[in-house]
């Protein structure tokens, strides 16, 4: 059966990295679902945040899952460290492996670890298309990766609903996530797209309220 709940991720790219392990329990005490992990190399994109000592770091403060979505060159040379270190699911873009992208998500499932793939906004579905059904999550970028706050690219939503397609006709259970932009003003509309799960930065650590707006992403 496919579990369509709506599932929120925060990302931890917003969190004050000085007390990151006190940020991750307040995550799961106010709700969470997934505790969402950006890291980048500063190759494939212009930012650099952390790796897999934060990965098993962070692994120690909460029993969440950890979802490390890897904006890095070559994803596939780290995907068992950050197994080892305590992910749960390993995301890869497909703009970062091209041909490798099959080998890389089966050297994931090799893990034990889930899957997922990435895809930026300007990237179509027809390169995956494929192999979406052999994932255990698809992540489509609402912003251009690389850099906090940014603005929701509404563009991105028709490719959603066409990847929601594909997977309600796979008739696996595969989470939909989308990353970038998302706030309490559009994540109505971006789940009647297809999304179960929403990644929130921003919206979820710059509230006063991180339980309020944790259940109002999720119910709104």
């Amino acid at each position: 059966m496919i579990d369509k709940r709506i599932k929120i991720a925060p990302s931890i790219l917003s969190a004050d990295f000085s007390v990151m392990g006190e940020e991750v329990k307040d995550l799961e005490k106010n709700g969470a679902d997934i505790i969402h992990v950006d890291v980048m190399d500063g190759v494939f994109v212009n930012n650099i945040s952390f790796g897999m000592k934060m990965v098993k770091d962070i692994r120690k403060a909460t029993s969440l899952p950890l979802d490390a979505h890897l904006m890095i060159i070559e994803p596939w040379k780290y995907v068992e460290r950050f197994a080892e270190a305590g992910a749960d699911i390993i995301t890869v873009h497909y703009e970062a492996c091209g041909e490798k992208l099959q080998e890389t998500l089966e050297l994931i499932k090799s893990t034990g670890k889930k899957c997922g793939l990435v895809i930026n906004p300007d990237t179509p579905v027809d390169p995956v298309r494929s192999l979406i059904p052999a994932c255990d999550m698809v992540l489509v970028m609402s912003v251009f990766p690389g850099m906090g706050g940014q603005k929701f690219i509404p563009y991105v939503l028709p490719k959603v609903v066409e990847i929601r397609k594909i997977i309600d006709e796979s008739g696996k259970n595969i989470d939909l996530e989308i990353d970038g932009g998302v706030n309490l003003q559009n994540a109505s509309i971006i789940k009647q797209s297809g999304v179960n799960v929403l990644v929130a930065g921003n919206t979820v650590f710059s509230a006063a309220d991180r339980r309020g707006v944790i259940k109002a992403l999720r119910e709104s």
